[in-house]
């Protein structure tokens, strides 16, 4: 969920379904069965935001926001194949802090609490072969083709604080259902520069409900997660990004919210890295995102910590 209320601007509380921090590397592979536990920290900063034609919003001379937040999460592959592949289930709770400023008149603000849990099941098949590292304590390399569908859905149980939201732009919940089917692919090469050429993105298909409280409700949201990396020994690396776009506008009350729907388009590019520790079952990633494109959204600078491990 890495498009949070942070860096989006489009709707109250537009989320994307999904891990803290997005999607990256080996987003369609699911790893051997087994249960699977970790946490994933994000820090985003954001000091402008954005109009639907890509300039700085109007009245918005103060803007200030960030958020920290953590989320414990687990991954559960039992030991099964349905139609050749495997099945999955994930979830994840955050929590944290955000504050925020938008005008002068108005003091900046923090609010403490948990946020929107995320669920989510996938299928996932392989093509291709299994090789062992290059080097000790790697993971093995999953060459060839793999493809995953799956369903997620954003929980909206969270704290939710309305006048903190309208007036300062935070709120750590989103009041609002978001169920969001998934694709994702993932291409490893043989290895031609090093241990082998890493392509993989994953696709969300949100859609809202409305929010019960103020009657607003957003349009649907599809977004993008992607990276091309190369494994080298045991790390992984390379540039990394997310883009999102509402394929329509943003209605209250039955009518399009003024001035233009709030329709929001969102890209970030950066870099992930990833440290494997196959000998403890673990692995280690960093990731670090810019805006490159924000209509509607805030322009945000972003830094997520994972860690994961293999439990039983």
């Amino acid at each position: 969920m890495l498009i949070s209320n942070s860096s989006s601007w489009a709707a109250e509380g537009t989320t994307a379904a999904g891990p803290i921090g997005g999607n990256d590397i080996r987003s369609a592979i699911l790893p051997p069965p087994g249960l699977y536990g970790g946490i994933t920290g994000l820090n985003s900063s954001v000091g402008q935001v954005n109009d639907g034609t890509g300039n700085p919003a109007p009245g918005l001379n103060a803007v200030n926001l960030r958020a920290d937040v953590v989320a414990p999460f687990f991954l559960y592959v039992p030991d099964v194949k349905v139609f050749g592949g495997e099945v999955a289930l994930f979830g994840l709770v955050p929590a944290g802090q955000e504050c925020g400023q938008l005008v002068s008149a108005i003091p900046r603000r923090c609010v403490i609490g948990v946020g929107d849990p995320y669920v989510e099941a996938d299928w996932s098949r392989f093509f291709g072969q299994v090789r062992p590292p290059s080097v000790t304590g790697a993971f093995p390399i999953y060459q060839g083709l793999s493809i995953s569908v799956g369903l997620g859905a954003v929980l909206p149980i969270g704290d939710y604080n309305q006048q903190l939201q309208y007036q300062n732009g935070v709120t750590l919940g989103n009041n609002t259902w978001d169920v969001a089917p998934t694709v994702a692919v993932t291409y490893t090469t043989p290895p031609m520069i090093a241990d082998g050429t890493e392509f993989s993105a994953k696709f969300y298909w949100d859609n809202y409900g409305t929010n019960p409280l103020t009657d607003y409700h957003a349009s649907s949201l599809l977004d993008v997660d992607f990276a091309i990396s190369e494994h080298i020994g045991r790390f992984q690396l390379g540039p990394a990004g997310t883009y999102a776009f509402q394929t329509g506008e943003d209605t209250q009350y039955g009518v399009v919210v003024p001035p233009d729907g709030r329709r929001f388009e969102y890209l970030a590019l950066g870099g992930v890295v990833n440290y494997d520790l196959a000998e403890y079952g673990a692995a280690i990633r960093l990731k670090v995102l810019t805006t490159v494109v924000a209509q509607n959204s805030g322009v945000s600078n972003v830094i997520v910590l994972g860690f994961a491990k293999k439990l039983y």
